[in-house]
């Protein structure tokens, strides 16, 4: 390892040693916003000054190894020698990696919890029905992963699924767990309204935002609004509003619109649908500095924009295919019960891998 990088993890302890003086005293508890802010940080300079210290103990047992190697006779303890430097080397490898990934600059986004947006596309009612299908198959994940769901805003079809869905999902690194999922997923299969077996090909569109912090990003001018109110949607009964508490928010300058009806209040309506509509707006914004980057840089997991085709699930076949990275798993039902793992832990390899090349190459 160069020097430049040992002078970047050593003042990295040193900032550890500052957080932790820093956490301790009082009157930073005291002030929530800045206490969480800087518990972050340190939780993320203690997991890289832990992997420092780890390799630079290694680094002392690989020197002691060839020590030992080079002064010793007897042949048990030279044998032992030569099995402790090729373990040292494999280790020190290993973890120079990962602290080389470590330099890479995190998305500060990427701990924020998202707002998750499924849409029918083309296929008509077999589009709504997989727009179904893919909100359990995310509803299954999410358990898995102990996050929290709320519903924002729905419309069901027909014939069961859904028009569109939208979800709020609250825990640990949301956002840079789904991050990879916003763009267009295709689905082959025959419909269960086909009479003649025929496989059809139908898409749906999947967005997924971070939350906006309440006070901080986006600043809405209620001059740039238009809310209008109206009497909740339904299957009846019930579930149907008798009053107009349903909201819906019109971002004038943009034509953005965000709506909720889901509660029965429309004071919580207008809430919701101000917190969906800053965070489309904060999308949006993403989405065009995404676009920027890409005329300049051609990004491998691509920009998330929602018209890209990122992934195809065929049914017939058990297979599911990511078209950013090229990887094909046939446990199509496994998937489908919310077992994303394999998928969502290559997508962050392959982005990690792109962010250490350029790092590697001097990119920005």
């Amino acid at each position: 390892m160069n020097e430049s990088l040992r002078q970047q993890f050593e003042r990295l302890g040193m900032r550890l040693a500052e957080l932790d003086a820093l956490l301790a005293d009082p009157q930073v508890s005291a002030d929530m916003k800045r206490f969480r802010v800087l518990a972050r940080e340190q939780a993320e300079a203690a997991d890289v000054v832990g992997r420092w210290r780890q390799y630079l103990q290694r680094e002392a047992d690989l020197g002691t190894a060839r020590e030992m190697l080079a002064g010793e006779s007897d042949a048990e303890m030279a044998e032992m020698a030569r099995e402790e430097v090729v373990a040292a080397e494999a280790d020190l490898a290993r973890l120079e990696q990962e602290l080389q990934l470590a330099l890479v600059p995190r998305d500060p986004d990427d701990a924020r919890n998202a707002f998750v947006e499924i849409r029918a596309g083309t296929g008509g009612d077999e589009s709504a029905l997989f727009a179904g299908d893919l909100a359990r198959m995310y509803l299954r994940f999410f358990e898995r992963q102990g996050w929290r769901v709320e519903v924002m805003s729905e419309s069901e079809s027909e014939l069961g699924g859904y028009k569109e869905l939208v979800l709020r999902v609250e825990g640990d690194g949301v956002f840079g767990t789904l991050r990879f999922e916003s763009g267009g997923h295709r689905v082959q299969r025959v419909p269960a309204t086909e009479s003649q077996g025929r496989i059809h090909t139908s898409a749906c569109t999947v967005a997924v935002m971070p939350e906006p912090d309440e006070a901080e990003d986006i600043q809405l001018n209620p001059a740039d609004l238009r809310i209008d109110t109206f009497r909740a949607s339904g299957a009846g009964g019930q579930h149907v509003n008798k009053t107009d508490s349903a909201i819906r928010i019109t971002h004038l300058p943009t034509g953005l619109v965000a709506e909720c009806q889901d509660d029965r209040s429309q004071h919580r309506n207008k809430a919701k649908a101000m917190a969906v509509l800053a965070a489309r707006l904060r999308d949006k914004d993403r989405a065009e500095r995404a676009a920027q980057e890409a005329a300049t840089r051609k990004s491998l997991i691509g920009s998330g924009d929602r018209s890209d085709r990122i992934r195809t699930y065929n049914f017939p076949q058990g297979r599911l295919t990511d078209h950013r990275i090229n990887l094909t798993l046939y446990k199509l039902g496994q998937i489908m019960d919310g077992d994303l793992g394999d998928i969502v832990a290559a997508l962050k390899a392959a982005r990690s891998a792109e962010q250490l090349a350029q790092l590697e190459t001097g990119e920005r």
